[in-house]
């Protein structure tokens, strides 16, 4: 073996490990694990790739970072399994790895079709169930000019998408000379490459959407029609009890009037099930809400207590009703998303191709396509069934 770059957790991580692979290109016999920290399950998980990582390579180095190499440093440090930990505010930097600065290695053309930039990193905030900003430290934004050179990049080689990625994506810019918002990046970024057919957003905050990018998203049709909320709960004693900085009626607000402008558009949105002191009404608000929203994607976290956080201190829900909420949030986002599919059967759709055989519609739905495809085209799809939960 030479290099292998292992990605647990955000898409942030996932564009990083694509940084990292660039940046420790030629380098022999090493494993690079990225690890996650947002769950106990996430740590767990990222505790198994180790195990099973040296078991394949027992005479490779083994070297962890990501944010359970800040949040869990001591227990990582102390597997058997493990020869260094990298912080993770330092992966990105060749000092950290002892390599010699070199241009990023990004795949061939054509052999890609969606590019993650990441255009922002850390968190100010303090959600009281998160451990991110220890394991990502204080909000930091790439500047406009750095982004643009990135994408610029992708584009040469094949990327038929862009999707910008952060921890906290629409906090960017606020560390920046006057405190630009994210809109003003896409609107620059839309402008710098008027070939670029798709602009994509991975996770906003419902509190920090600014109306430039309310605008951008919906009437520019560039900008992909699909917004993944941060929402976490539909009852505003959990979401105050979390620190979040939105109301449920404020997540109804911002969807209701994008649909009304764009009529098209898909949500999908981060959820907790089980935070503590979470009763059975409560619940029933995060439930309601996934209807009332008609969320199709949907990421469902059971809670897991993160030590040294002050949810943890919080009267906690027992194991068995957490699995229980987080089945029944699923099984709703599950509802809405058949519903949402049936609905594409006989429409049109823009497919960007995947190398896989697969593809994703402008406002995310999966689709099957011909086979012979070639990854990183836009074909027009008129489906007709579905398939194993893709439109076919």
């Amino acid at each position: 073996m030479t290099l292998e770059v292992l990605s647990l957790g955000c898409r942030l991580n996932i564009a990083e490990s694509e940084e990292l692979r660039g940046l420790l290109a030629g380098s022999d016999r090493l494993i690079v694990v990225n690890s996650c920290a947002v769950t106990s399950e996430a740590v767990r998980q990222t505790r198994q790739t180790i195990r099973r990582a040296r078991k394949r390579h027992p005479e490779a180095r083994l070297l962890v970072t990501g944010c359970a190499a800040e949040v869990e440093r001591d227990m990582l440090a102390a597997m058997p399994e493990v020869d260094g930990l990298i912080p993770n505010t330092a992966k990105l930097d060749p000092r950290a790895w002892n390599v010699a600065p070199r241009p990023a290695v990004l795949p061939a053309p054509d052999s890609y079709s969606r590019a993650f930039v990441q255009v922002q990193n850390g968190c100010d905030h303090a959600c009281t169930f998160c451990v991110i900003p220890t394991g990502r430290g204080p909000s930091r934004s790439r500047g406009v000019a750095d982004v643009l050179t990135d994408i610029a990049a992708h584009l040469e080689r094949g990327a038929g998408e862009v999707v910008l990625t952060g921890v906290d994506l629409t906090s960017w810019g606020a560390d920046l000379p006057g405190a630009p918002r994210l809109g003003s990046l896409a609107q620059a970024i839309l402008a710098a490459f008027p070939a670029l057919p798709r602009l994509r957003l991975s996770s906003v905050d419902v509190a920090e959407v600014d109306p430039a990018l309310l605008d951008l998203l919906a009437g520019e049709a560039r900008m992909m029609p699909h917004l993944h909320l941060s929402l976490q709960s539909g009852d505003d004693l959990v979401l105050k009890r979390m620190k979040r900085r939105h109301t449920a009626r404020a997540a109804i607000d911002l969807v209701e009037g994008l649909r009304a402008r764009r009529p098209d558009l898909s949500v999908g949105a981060d959820l907790i099930a089980g935070f503590p002191t979470e009763d059975d009404d409560m619940h029933a608000g995060s439930v309601a809400m996934i209807a009332e929203l008609q969320v199709v994607h949907g990421h469902v976290f059971p809670y897991s207590p993160r030590p040294g956080t002050p949810a943890a201190r919080m009267p906690a829900v027992g194991a068995a009703t957490i699995r229980a909420r987080a089945a029944e949030l699923r099984e709703e986002v599950a509802r809405q998303r058949e519903r949402w599919l049936r609905g594409q059967i006989g429409m049109p759709l823009r497919v960007l191709a995947e190398r896989d055989g697969t593809g994703h519609a402008e406002n995310f739905a999966p689709v099957r396509l011909p086979e012979g495809t070639p990854a990183g085209s836009v074909i027009v799809v008129t489906p007709e069934r579905i398939v194993e939960g893709m439109l076919a």
